[in-house]
């Protein structure tokens, strides 16, 4: 049976463990700092939150999710990062860390809960049962400079 909790600071191995795992998996790289600060972040931020999910009391899934406000609703809560060690793909683990950050978001009155993924991405499989596809809908991201056109000739 899936345990889940928050992160505490006794998890703080197991988790970058499995977080540079997420990141390897999809081609990230990111500073010894950057975990550092993603790791204060997720125990000491009211809106960053981090969950672990443990079989037989190891570490084999985790969760980051935030709360923020939005325009018309109460909330919304959004789910950054969710990643489950291979060896224990397929066993329900994801699902249950999905329906958890869910129920959370619920109690806190943030009941839109949302999760962006690739369009290739394995997790589909799970996605496309558990959420709902917005088939047509488009991402746009934004970087100052990088996406800039020039208007002088």
């Amino acid at each position: 049976m899936v345990e889940i909790n928050f992160l505490t600071e006794s998890d703080r191995t197991c988790w970058e463990d499995l977080a540079r795992s997420k990141d390897a998996y999809f081609n990230v790289e990111r500073s010894d700092d950057s975990y550092e600060r993603t790791w204060r972040r997720l125990l000491d931020d009211e809106q960053i939150r981090g969950i672990a999910a443990r079989l037989d009391g190891k570490i084999v899934g985790i969760a980051h999710y935030l709360f923020h406000a939005s325009v018309w609703y109460s909330g919304k809560c959004y789910l950054a990062d969710l990643f489950v060690d291979a060896e224990v793909r397929r066993q329900g683990v994801a699902t249950a860390m999905i329906e958890w950050v869910a129920r959370d978001a619920q109690e806190q009155g943030t009941p839109g809960l949302y999760w962006n993924t690739l369009e290739d991405a394995p997790a589909r499989a799970l996605y496309d049962k558990v959420g709902k596809f917005h088939e047509g809908f488009i991402l746009y991201t934004y970087r100052r400079g990088a996406n800039q056109v020039s208007t002088q000739p």
